[in-house]
């Protein structure tokens, strides 16, 4: 490439990247010391220093130890944002190389950490590029996505920005080689056991090589798609609204009287709200099947991506996976808020609330339980229940059933917190409340 073509090209990335930035205040850059992100981070940097003073920029490394270079990455990273004057986070996560799709993992892991530390005035800032588009709509060709699949990566969507993704891999290099950049080459790009990497290496060189706009129609065709599964969620906002509750659950009966397209665009339209990574049309269709049309008695559960459907009184309920906490006894003084376990939440004394009970009295001990079993009477009720009745009539869901703190007083029942009180429990000196 001769040098007219580099400036041209070096032009072209920092108008780019202006264009994308110009009114996000602050920005926490992805910087993995790769080819991709020194580029990004560089013109970020030199644009701060010449049209955009007022920028505040912040790197993040997140080190997955997956090299026994990684340490040394990591290395490498700080002492450039210490030459570039950017405040950076080096931030280690856990993968599982038993629990399969490493890939996923890292990406996954990288997001959870990168998501705890993006403040509420940030944006993150990303560096794939036109290839990365390229790779990402045939992964989801592979997978055989939907319009919404073969979106591939927005340019920007809530906190996230890409604004190198109409930049080409070439392009990238040739700024970085003009400006005699320093990056690290991980290894394991030239690995491809890995689908992206295969596709990298093996597959689209030959396309390109046939049609040199390739990956540029791509985009265009994710672009496309983009527009069209856009269009369809503006097209069904009015009724997704119609069957969405305020408590983030779905209607079931007016989904029976749609068609099974509309319903499962309905359905998506759910997973996506609630920032969820798209089933397959399989697990939708499994989802409709196997919870929906349950029978009326049946406790149904499916379980995709870490995350639960179930079925209650008509409504469609999406939860994280719960651990079984049910045996769990845990002793309390009341002195201190208690940190219940499985992000149950805090429980703590709270006398403003109409569920009071009586203290306990000095020989009585005091443990949260997550489980009772037998008939009890409640306050301002004549009988006794069982606890299922009482759970039912409470319309507690049966999830819920094993997740609610119950207060003992020795072997005695004395309140579900926030349900009831039992009879043994009757008075009005304390009450507890559940921080979630």
């Amino acid at each position: 490439m001769n040098n007219q073509n580099q400036i041209t090209c070096d032009e072209i990335i920092k108008q780019t990247v202006f264009h994308n930035i110009k009114h996000h205040k602050a920005l926490l850059v992805a910087y993995s010391g790769g080819v991709d992100s020194t580029v990004l981070m560089h013109v970020l940097v030199k644009l701060k220093q010449q049209l955009l003073p007022n920028l505040k920029l912040r790197a993040i490394y997140i080190h997955h130890g997956l090299s026994c270079n990684a340490d040394n990455w990591a290395t490498h990273c700080w002492q450039q944002c210490q030459t570039w004057q950017v405040p950076i986070i080096i931030e280690k996560v856990r993968l599982d190389p038993i629990a399969g799709n490493i890939e996923e993992q890292a990406r996954n892991a990288r997001y959870q950490a990168i998501y705890r530390h993006l403040k509420d005035n940030e944006t993150l800032c990303t560096a794939q590029h036109l290839d990365d588009q390229c790779e990402t709509f045939f992964l989801a060709l592979k997978r055989g996505s939907g319009p919404a699949g073969l979106s591939a990566m927005p340019q920007e969507n809530q906190q996230h920005l890409r604004p190198l993704l109409t930049i080409s891999r070439s392009q990238i290099e040739t700024y970085a080689n003009k400006h005699q950049l320093n990056w690290i080459e991980d290894e394991s790009n030239q690995d491809d056991h890995y689908d992206r990497n295969f596709l990298r290496l093996k597959v689209l060189p030959i396309l390109n090589q046939r049609w040199p706009h390739f990956s540029q129609m791509v985009a265009r065709s994710a672009e496309l798609c983009q527009q069209q599964e856009t269009l369809i969620n503006e097209l069904l906002l009015a009724e997704f609204k119609q069957v969405i509750t305020e408590q983030n659950q779905l209607a079931i009966a007016p989904l029976m009287d749609y068609s099974e397209y509309k319903r499962n665009a309905i359905l998506r339209m759910w997973f996506k709200h609630n920032h969820i990574n798209m089933p397959t049309r399989q697990q939708i269709t499994l989802i409709w099947q196997t919870v929906v049309l349950a029978k009326e008695d049946a406790n149904p559960q499916f379980i995709f991506n870490n995350q639960q459907v179930r079925r209650y009184q008509n409504q469609l309920y999406l939860l994280p996976l719960y651990q079984d906490i049910e045996q769990q006894i845990l002793n309390w003084d009341l002195a201190l808020a208690l940190t219940l376990p499985d992000n149950v939440g805090k429980l703590q004394v709270n006398y403003q609330t109409d569920l009071c009970c009586r203290l306990p009295q000095a020989d009585e001990k005091i443990t949260v339980r997550f489980h009772a079993q037998g008939k009890f009477q409640i306050v301002n009720r004549h009988g006794s229940r069982s606890i299922k009745k009482l759970w039912q009539e409470h319309n507690i869901p049966p999830w819920m059933r094993t997740r609610i703190p119950l207060i003992y007083y020795n072997e005695q029942l004395i309140c579900a917190v926030g349900v009831f009180v039992t009879k043994q429990g009757l008075g009005s000196q304390i009450g507890f409340k559940l921080i979630i």
